[in-house]
């Protein structure tokens, strides 16, 4: 049998929820194209098309997320909600299933479903996540966690402990080494468990020497992570470095969810300057993924967000260097979202399709069914 027939008859049985039909699956995209060795996914919380303008009007040089040539629209609703949340979303991206808003790694009635970060680790690739919110906030939970409140910090944060994830970066030390629920400290069950782990108030990042034979996490805050005005640096440098690390740690490939967590609180407190540079935070970290994917040629580079805040908009009256801010709300809205693509197969990303299909060309992209058919030939 044609070895794409094989692909195709195997991806339909292995993903049978989340691929919908043979129609979306970009035939010329992967016969013409070799898959993805890497995937560096970057998530701009409550980043809508207003946000990333304003962040173009308020810079003086283009922005890295200029550079994109692949550009796609997702449908962020949740399964009981036209307005999702970033529960809801994070799960969409990391499990193809449309769910409930404020659950995590549930699908709509409440059952386990796999996550990506799940079936990469049974592949043994190398897993990371970075924040500018707590570590088990919504959207990196979503690729590790299975519960039906997002709120559940403390059991979010045991799952994190025995995720197997080999890089964590963000805020939230206290859901570990402060846990009110049984006092238990996460951090030494984990450095026995193989990892060494940092906080910001013992060690600056820059005078870590990683040791790549063991999982890195490192704590930005007890709490939340403070505001890229109030001097909060780290996301560009730590995707610089969490890629260098996952790339040493296992040489079948990695994928490495950032999120820009903060241009959503500046959306709900309907602050501009604080969304703008928050929006340019982002942008540098976006700058950062796409020099190592043209060094390394076999990265996947894809930058979307999981629902757009505080229905932004640039108002009459605006010039370049003094927007005239409007927001409609204070909350999430249910405007389409923007997806960036670059790298291997990133064709997969044009058009218009649900939040879930996100999941479905990650997939086609790391060309895990091909790799299948190939092993039964």
């Amino acid at each position: 049998m044609n070895l794409l027939l094989r692909y195709l008859v195997l991806a339909l049985l292995l993903f049978p929820l989340s691929c919908k039909s043979p129609e979306s699956i970009n035939l010329e995209v992967l016969e013409s194209e070799p898959p993805a060795r890497n995937i560096i996914f970057l998530i701009g919380d409550g980043m809508g098309i207003s946000q990333i303008t304003a962040g173009m009007y308020s810079h003086k040089k283009p922005l890295n997320i200029e550079d994109f040539k692949v550009i796609g629209l997702h449908k962020p609703y949740a399964a009981n909600d036209l307005i999702t949340d970033s529960a809801a979303g994070a799960t969409a991206f990391a499990t193809g299933h449309k769910t409930n808003k404020s659950v995590l790694g549930l699908d709509a009635e409440g059952n386990v479903v796999p996550n990506i970060f799940e079936q990469a680790k049974a592949r043994e690739y190398a897993l990371g996540l970075l924040t500018t919110s707590s570590i088990v906030h919504a959207t990196p939970a979503g690729f590790f966690a299975h519960v039906p409140l997002r709120s559940q910090y403390e059991d979010i944060a045991e799952q994190l402990a025995d995720s197997k994830v080999d890089f964590f970066m963000g805020g939230g030390m206290r859901y570990f080494n402060q846990r009110e629920k049984d006092g238990k400290n996460l951090i030494n069950d984990m450095e026995g468990k193989g990892y060494n782990i940092y906080n910001a108030y013992d060690e600056e990042l820059y005078s870590i020497t990683p040791d790549f034979s063991r999982g890195f996490g490192y704590f930005t805050a007890r709490n939340d992570p403070p505001k890229s005005l109030q001097g909060r640096k780290y996301l560009p440098p730590a995707t610089r470095i969490g890629t260098r690390f996952l790339q040493k740690r296992s040489s079948r490939g990695f994928i490495f969810m950032v999120e820009g967590a903060q241009i959503d609180w500046a959306g709900h407190a309907n602050e501009q300057d604080y969304m703008i540079a928050e929006m340019l935070d982002f942008d540098e970290a976006v700058g950062e993924a796409l020099a190592f994917a043209k060094r390394n040629k076999e990265t996947l580079v894809i930058v979307t967000a999981d629902h757009e805040t505080g229905g932004y908009a640039i108002q009459p009256g605006s010039r370049r260097d003094s927007l005239i801010a409007g927001f409609t709300c204070e909350d999430h809205t249910a405007s389409l979202v923007p997806v960036f693509a670059y790298g291997p197969r990133a064709d997969l990303f044009r058009g218009i399709y649900e939040n879930t299909a996100i999941y479905d060309k990650m997939i086609l992209a790391l060309g895990w069914g091909e790799l299948e058919a190939e092993t039964e030939e």
